[in-house]
């Protein structure tokens, strides 16, 4: 998981793209990414950024319209059963980062397990949001590229 990620107020090339969070506890969310994922808190909230190697995840709290977004509700997951989006992280070495996150308090729901193309696990935070963390296998080799595992 190497790289850095552009600035995020001012970034290289005028784009970069982020994740955004709507989370029930703001603290408590950002509290979870960088404890458990490693993330480097950016900005404490309103909203709370947070850099993770090349990209950003940025989290808010719930609430109603605003006048960019007049009919909109923002609102974290009401059922952490049914996935409407997820976060979906590729290391390099899928069972030590899942030891690392498990070791700092990630809760996953299974061990990583291999499915031919991928080796993979998931874990949730505390909001519900389902994280993917996968390593490519078979799929680097149906692409002609080296493997790892």
């Amino acid at each position: 998981m190497a790289g850095e990620a552009p600035d995020y107020f001012q970034p290289e090339g005028g784009v970069v793209l982020t994740h955004l969070l709507i989370v029930r506890d703001v603290d408590r969310s950002r509290e979870f990414y960088q404890r458990v994922l490693g993330a480097t808190v950016v900005r404490e909230r309103q909203p709370a950024i947070l850099r993770f190697h090349n990209s950003y995840i940025v989290i808010n709290s719930e609430g109603g319209p605003t006048d960019d977004k007049p009919d909109v509700q923002a609102q974290a997951p009401r059922d952490s059963r049914t996935l409407s989006g997820a976060m979906n992280i590729r290391v390099t070495d899928v069972r030590a980062v899942h030891e690392q996150w498990r070791s700092r308090g990630g809760e996953f729901l299974t061990e990583p397990k291999d499915h031919g193309g991928e080796i993979r696990c998931y874990l949730r935070d505390p909001d519900g949001y389902l994280i993917e963390l996968g390593q490519g296998t078979g799929i680097l080799a149906e692409m002609g590229r080296a493997t790892t595992a």
